[in-house]
């Protein structure tokens, strides 16, 4: 095993947004084995820092905003790729033409920001609001990412800005995410490939939803959590347990016990 990624959100995450004790203890034993832990989620960093055990984020490398943002102290590795503010902008007036339900904010490199009087406090579980700015200060922003949600025709929007940006529909389809055209996860695994030397082939990969699955197909041993889109377990290796039953831990549990190859990295 050259190494392992984790998504967060319904997969090394419990519904209570905890990770519980025996997921915990599988990674200590990973971490044991110098096996090196990749956090790749949609979360920012400030929301990463919140929920996630000290002792993880300190070892682990680092992949925000689906790809858009890598980080580790250790390597040294600060990694950033926001979305042209022309593009920004042209989303920003089109939703505003075409979708006037719509919710939109966008997050630059762990601030978050809306031209909107959005109230997510409630809804996600969360301390703070996205910041109030005005409209054309918002349009001259390169971010990070983009998120929108309240759209009555998600299809639309995609077709309409596919080629330009990346998007990915999550959250049954009531929220899409906006990245830097072809950055996602998967690439930014692919970048750390590369700077760590790691064998695609010999990378496990945990995840739930539809921001998972081009990480799955590149990833040697995919493993789809038992609450996983069906798209998900069609592509996984294996469907553990779901994140409420410990599927992370029960998966490492075996692969360290029936694979000793899988102890440390060769």
């Amino acid at each position: 095993m050259d190494a392992v990624v984790f998504d967060l959100d319904g997969t090394l995450l419990n519904s209570d947004k905890k990770v519980s004790e025996r997921n915990l203890r599988a990674i200590r034993a990973i971490n044991i084995r110098r096996i090196p832990i990749i956090i790749a989620t949609a979360r920012p960093p400030r929301s990463v820092k919140q929920i996630l055990p000290e002792e993880i984020q300190s070892s682990a490398i680092m992949v925000y905003y689906n790809g858009a943002m890598i980080v580790s102290k250790s390597l040294k590795i600060h990694d950033h790729f926001p979305i042209d503010s022309k593009i920004s902008a042209a989303i920003i007036e089109y939703l505003m033409k075409t979708e006037p339900e719509h919710a939109l904010s966008v997050e630059v490199e762990d601030r978050w920001y809306s031209y909107q009087n959005l109230d997510y406090r409630a809804e996600m579980n969360i301390a703070n609001n996205p910041e109030q700015i005005d409209l054309e200060t918002l349009k001259k922003i390169s971010p990070t990412k983009i998120l929108a949600s309240h759209l009555n025709s998600p299809l639309s929007f995609g077709n309409k800005f596919a080629g330009q940006v990346n998007i990915i529909n999550t959250d049954s389809n009531q929220l899409t995410q906006i990245m830097k055209l072809n950055i996602s996860k998967e690439h930014a695994l692919s970048l750390l490939s590369r700077k760590l030397r790691l064998s695609l082939d010999k990378v496990v990969a945990f995840g739930d939803d539809f921001n998972d699955m081009g990480l799955f197909k590149r990833c040697g041993y995919p493993v789809a959590m038992g609450n996983a889109i069906h798209e998900l377990k069609c592509l996984a290796a294996e469907v553990t347990d779901s994140n409420d039953h410990d599927g992370v831990a029960k998966t490492l549990e075996k692969l360290m016990g029936k694979n000793p190859s899988i102890n440390s990295r060769s």
